[in-house]
Order: structure tokens, then C-alpha cells, then sequence
């Protein structure tokens, strides 16, 4: 799947978001997806939005670090966060704390 293809999966993810998930929550979360279709990009959740944007973050409170394939398979449910962390397939920079939010917020 092409890094655009990707990122159009993001963005319909987050404009189906309840946006009620995301009061007091301010934070930028970048992904960072390695591989052939790998690409940056970083959701800006504040206080009850929530925005995709293709481009990297001066200073993003969370990084994921990911390759593409992988980042697809936890969209599409086929691979659990945690399994993913503990495997060493996702890694998380920053303030963990809001890592842990990341799921409630864009489901």
C-alpha cells in the first residue's frame, strides 16, 4: 500500500473520530513509517479536534516508529499495539503516557 494510501486511511480514521475522545487531550503524535511505502506524518489532537498532517513536527510529544507494513496491519486490526511494542515492531519516543491515549482517541 502507497504512503498516500496510507495516509487517506489515516485521515478517514480521524474524520470518523469521536471528537468527544479527544477533550483535554493536547499533543502531537508523528508517525514515523519506514519501507519502500514509509513516509512521516503527525496528528494534532487539541482539546476536541483531531488533524492529520502529511509532514513532519518540529517538536511532536510522541514519536511511533514503525515500518509501513506493519503500521497497515494495526490499522486494519490485524496486529495489537501491545504485541507490536513488545515484539520491537513499534517503538515509542516521548511521553508514553500520551502513547497510551493514542488508541482512545482516534479508536
Amino acid at each position: 500500500m502507497a504512503f498516500d494510501d496510507i495516509f487517506n486511511m489515516v485521515q478517514s480514521r480521524v474524520s470518523a473520530a469521536d471528537s468527544a475522545k479527544t477533550k483535554g487531550v493536547n499533543a502531537v503524535y508523528q508517525f514515523e513509517l519506514s519501507g519502500d511505502d514509509g513516509g512521516v506524518f503527525h496528528l494534532k489532537v487539541a482539546d476536541g479536534s483531531i488533524e492529520a498532517v502529511k509532514a513532519a513536527h518540529d517538536s511532536p510529544n510522541v514519536t511511533i516508529i514503525m515500518s509501513a507494513p506493519d503500521y497497515v496491519s494495526l490499522m486494519e486490526g490485524k496486529l495489537n499495539s501491545t504485541s507490536a511494542f513488545m515484539a520491537g515492531k513499534l517503538k515509542v519516543k516521548g511521553d508514553m503516557a500520551l502513547a497510551m491515549k493514542l488508541q482512545a482517541v482516534v479508536g
